[in-house]
């Protein structure tokens, strides 16, 4: 089988080092998956849904039609993005060959990125986590947001409360105020890909120290190759179930 593509969706942004950010995420994807200098990976692409483009299917039309390709949802929770603007895009591609892996977060990978970023930040014992997201208004992403910071509290060993910088509840800025108004110290566990507006939103709540995006580290990089190698399994099981069965010799 010819290796799928493997197609990275992202959150648009108009931020230049946002867009920086994924298409050296995909580089590093792709560096991973390749055998060796002398044999390349499958062909890594990158796609935006919403705010700039190539939406998924530009990309997807102008791969060949008989393509297997992969797509890996690099969002950190399964929104209306997820589950309704990514299928579309497929649909209206006409491709006919797209398997879409889980997003990459929440994962348990993630926590560990993010309680080396916290480290990195100075957190200190006694210091309030603040996981800050994006937000969302769909409950499943509000849902993947609260296992994360469950799964940085297992990490961290700390409880870890959960803020949105644009849609949602509590506001980061406001879970920060009130923990400074009783005289405890916060740091915010920044839950974004990549620098943007909502990151910037971030240094400007009050906290005493908030941590990079989760950015083009290894522990990423790793998930976005897990999800995609665990697609590549999947399409070659489902391959290999619809060959036709040939009955051994002598058993007919």
């Amino acid at each position: 089988m010819t290796d799928p593509v493997l197609l990275l969706v992202a959150h648009g942004t108009r931020n230049p080092a946002g867009v920086e950010t994924i298409a050296r995420l995909a580089d590093a994807v792709s560096v991973v998956l390749s055998d060796s200098d002398s044999l390349p990976g499958p062909s890594v692409r990158v796609a935006f849904v919403d705010v700039l483009g190539p939406s998924p299917a530009d990309v997807l039309r102008d791969l060949p039609a008989d393509a297997p390709v992969i797509a890996v949802p690099a969002f950190l929770a399964s929104g209306y993005h997820v589950h309704a603007d990514l299928p579309r895009e497929i649909i209206e591609s006409g491709h006919r060959h797209v398997h879409v892996t889980p997003a990459i977060g929440p994962d348990p990978a993630l926590a560990r990125v993010l309680s080396e970023r916290l480290r990195d930040t100075g957190l200190r014992p006694g210091d309030r986590v603040v996981l800050a997201a994006a937000g969302s208004s769909d409950v499943r992403a509000l849902a993947d947001v609260r296992t994360a910071a469950d799964q940085l509290e297992t990490v961290v060993g700390r409880p870890v409360e959960v803020a949105y910088v644009a849609t949602g509840e509590p506001r980061v800025a406001d879970v920060v105020a009130t923990a400074r108004a009783e005289g405890d110290r916060v740091v915010v566990a920044s839950y974004l890909l990549a620098p943007g507006l909502f990151h910037t939103r971030l240094g400007a709540t009050g906290a005493a120290g908030v941590t990079e995006p989760l950015g083009v580290h290894p522990g990423v990089t790793e998930l976005v190759v897990a999800r995609y190698r665990a697609g590549v399994d999947l399409i070659s099981a489902a391959a290999a179930r619809s060959r036709p069965h040939r009955s051994a010799p002598g058993r007919d």
